[in-house]
């Protein structure tokens, strides 16, 4: 228990994380730590191919550093690159260990820079780093020929990833405070861990009962949230998005979060939503540069909030409204599980909003 007490504490006070992959460009393994500086959970990156998470222009050289000689096979014209296969085992190169060089040869030293998708980055999406490590022979793997025999251990690429440029201060205090939470497909809460409990101030039982979610959201980020919510529907991923949540002390918390579907058998089954608290001048700079853009069109977020029966496809049924809202001032519920009332449905950004204290 000392020993891996000490393990995290030291990978805490790293600036980066670890990664381990496959010659094959499998994640085999990720600390914890990825969240901190590219916005995905280990859980999500591991056994997935990396070149996932690496910018275009980036992937050459990244496959060229887990081949022990710098020379990765190239993919004949025509053919997708290992990459793209659905199978990267396929494209594996098995390599005999009296072919390869001895495990502390210099030639398996490795310090080269790439780009990470990174969902926590407000410009271009990309963080890069700097991974510096090397080639060892990853034990384990029990993998098998096509004849049935046991091929030996191979090459992979135990690097420390570090980003290329130092993080300030701010961004030092803020990372320790990304939180996640889970959500129905209509963007309903349905788990937040611990660091979100403590920034909003709720318990997991009190997201659930309040509705689809978005009467926790600032009536004035509505519209935004709402058109980036079917660009998630629609693509798989919301991209950054900044808005105001409502604490639980009625107070209102600049958040950058980027959503994005989870499949299961090839169907999207819930959100995910890595958030990042910011301070109120980083939010009021965003809503800034969101007022200069052109409004929202009427076949996104306004369509949602005035309940129109124009289909968005890909989205749930309850999605869909039956009426036109009526002028009525009061509010329609005080709970998600209440009938329609005044022809406004609750689960509508409309009732959502509605439901907010006026104050």
């Amino acid at each position: 228990d000392r020993g891996l007490d000490l393990l995290i504490s030291l990978l805490q006070a790293l600036n980066g994380f670890v990664l381990v992959v496959t010659s094959e460009g499998v994640i085999f393994y990720s600390s914890h730590t990825i969240q901190d500086y590219l916005g995905f959970h280990q859980v999500d990156v591991m056994h997935q191919s990396v070149f996932e998470l690496i910018h275009t222009e980036d992937q050459p050289e990244f496959r060229r550093n887990l081949h022990w000689a710098l020379d990765p096979p190239r993919t004949p014209e025509g053919e997708p690159s290992p990459a793209a296969g659905k199978s990267p085992d396929s494209s594996a190169v098995i390599c005999k260990p009296d072919q390869l060089p001895p495990e502390n040869s210099s030639f398996l030293e490795r310090s080269f820079v790439c780009r990470f998708r990174c969902l926590l980055d407000n410009s271009s999406g990309f963080l890069a780093l700097n991974l510096q490590g090397r080639l060892k022979f990853l034990h384990g793997m029990n993998r098998r020929s096509e004849d049935g025999s046991v091929l030996p251990p191979q090459l992979a690429l135990f690097a420390i990833s570090t980003p290329l440029q130092p993080p300030s201060i701010l961004q030092i205090r803020t990372k320790n405070m990304i939180f996640r939470t889970k959500h129905k497909l209509d963007f309903t809460p349905l788990a937040c861990d611990a660091k979100g409990k403590m920034v909003l101030g709720y318990t997991e039982a009190e997201l659930r009962m309040c509705g689809t979610g978005y009467q926790f959201v600032h009536a004035a980020d509505t519209l935004y949230c709402a058109e980036n919510h079917v660009r998630m529907m629609k693509t798989g991923e919301s991209g950054l998005t900044v808005f105001r949540l409502l604490t639980k002390n009625n107070r209102w918390k600049w958040v950058q979060a980027n959503a994005r579907l989870v499949y299961k058998n090839g169907k999207p089954e819930y959100i995910v939503v890595t958030q990042r608290p910011l301070v109120d001048e980083e939010g009021g700079e965003h809503l800034r540069k969101r007022s200069m853009h052109l409004p929202f069109t009427f076949a996104t977020g306004e369509a949602l909030l005035y309940q129109s029966a124009h289909p968005l496809p890909g989205f749930p049924d309850l999605f869909q409204s039956k009426g036109k809202p009526s002028k009525s001032k009061k509010p329609s519920c005080s709970h998600a599980g209440c009938s329609q009332k005044n022809g406004i449905e609750p689960r509508s950004l409309l009732g959502a909003v509605m439901r907010q204290d006026k104050a």
